[in-house]
């Protein structure tokens, strides 16, 4: 076979019939009359198994489980009048408590809705010289909450009690339109641009002064460290400030100035499983929700959403982000985490999503939109079932001091 190609018209070979009979009984031997080498004719042979079936447990057996898709509805599961709504972009009117109250500002009015019986109550309905209601923000026991007004000034309620506990006074010139609580230090931020650190066990509240913004600051989220703030502005400025570098005699210098947004920036995220990772959302100008590294400033992603971004939220249970928009579709959007493809878009609202909050559990989102309605999304899905702490090996005698 290995002179087969030489023979041809230039070359032919001679052949006897004795040689022919016997190139031909080896061709048939060794079964080199197929046309084709990797032709597919037979069964190729069983592979020889290196570990022998019997020493292969079930649970190796069975193919991992793929986990089965989530069911998102695409509709409200509640919808709940919100008249006087005010339709500011700028302000934060809605927050969602530890202790399962939702708080609402309406024109001059907050009030509590008690989302474990669907019960409401009013808190509080200011005077017209100070209002209307400019942000609401609940600390973290759920129990007190502060109110910023149009006035400058910050009421603190005691939200068992129904009643007042104290007001800051002189730290703003204008409305305070964002807040943000930090243990027992609450954060404060002004159309005058400042933003104030008060701490409000004591009698002079005022602890610390940040200047970075020019114009109203409208977002302001704390990290779940409580190390470092985020900060948003109409000025299109994003600052991350640190507590380490905070200074009580003057004002402190921020950690990083971010100014890659080309419009307001009011909403603020930190991600709930890396702790240095902040995503911010820009106005209509904008339109795109930015990633960050908060350690370096690093822009880690840039998505243009095509509408303006109101206000951002992780999931606390899975690696995915809702965003809430503005103009023209008013819509929610759940996105898969990091590869940002859409896993849902939900409308209903008719005008722009303001403002939105988490339930505790982390599944039900509460968004309130110029529309004046409020209305409950069942979005993030029940978080899996926390899996039971392995035993502990008890061994004899273990308390006693061990010789290796």
């Amino acid at each position: 076979m290995l002179t087969e190609g030489k023979k041809g018209k230039e070359n032919p070979l001679d052949c006897s019939p004795a040689r022919e009979a016997y190139r031909k009984q080896l061709a048939e031997t060794l079964n080199l009359n197929r046309t084709r080498i990797l032709a597919f004719k037979n069964k190729p042979p069983a592979p020889v198994e290196l570990i022998p079936q019997e020493h292969i447990s079930s649970s190796q057996l069975q193919a991992k489980p793929t986990k089965p898709r989530r069911h998102i509805p695409q509709s409200s599961e509640r919808t709940l009048d919100a008249p006087d709504l005010v339709d500011d972009f700028y302000l934060n009117l809605l927050d969602w408590g530890s202790s399962n109250v939702l708080a609402i500002a309406l024109g001059n009015s907050v009030y509590l809705w008690d989302a474990s019986d669907g019960s409401t109550s009013e808190l509080v309905t200011i005077d017209d010289e100070i209002g209307p209601v400019t942000s609401v923000n609940w600390a973290p026991d759920g129990r007190h909450i502060a109110i910023g007004l149009n006035n400058s000034e910050v009421q603190l309620w005691d939200s068992a009690a129904n009643r007042q506990l104290r007001t800051l006074k002189g730290g703003h010139r204008s409305r305070v339109g964002s807040l943000a609580w930090n243990n027992h230090i609450l954060t404060t931020g002004g159309m005058d641009g400042q933003i104030i650190n008060n701490d409000v066990r004591i009698r002079s509240h005022i602890v610390e002064t940040y200047r970075g913004h020019q114009q109203e600051v409208c977002g302001l989220k704390w990290s779940a460290s409580g190390q470092q703030l985020a900060s948003g502005g109409n000025d299109n400025l994003v600052h991350i400030w640190d507590r380490s570098l905070a200074s009580s005699n003057s004002a402190t210098q921020w950690l990083h100035r971010l100014e890659d947004h080309t419009s307001a920036v009011k909403a603020l995220a930190w991600c709930p499983f890396q702790g240095n990772l902040l995503a911010t959302g820009g106005g209509g100008g904008d339109r795109c929700i930015k990633f960050w590294n908060t350690h370096t400033g690093a822009c880690l992603n840039s998505l243009d959403t095509g509408s303006q971004v109101c206000s951002l939220l992780w999931s606390k249970n899975e690696r995915e982000l809702l965003s809430s928009h503005g103009f023209t579709q008013n819509q929610l959007t759940l996105w898969k985490y990091p590869s940002m493809v859409k896993m849902a878009e939900l409308t209903g609202h008719t005008s722009r999503v303001l403002f939105m909050a988490q339930s505790p559990d982390g599944c039900s989102v509460a968004t309130a939109a110029g529309d004046e309605t409020l209305r409950f999304w069942n979005v993030f899905g029940i978080p899996e079932a926390a899996k039971p702490a392995p035993k502990a090996n008890t061994e004899p005698f273990s308390h006693l001091t061990r010789i290796r």
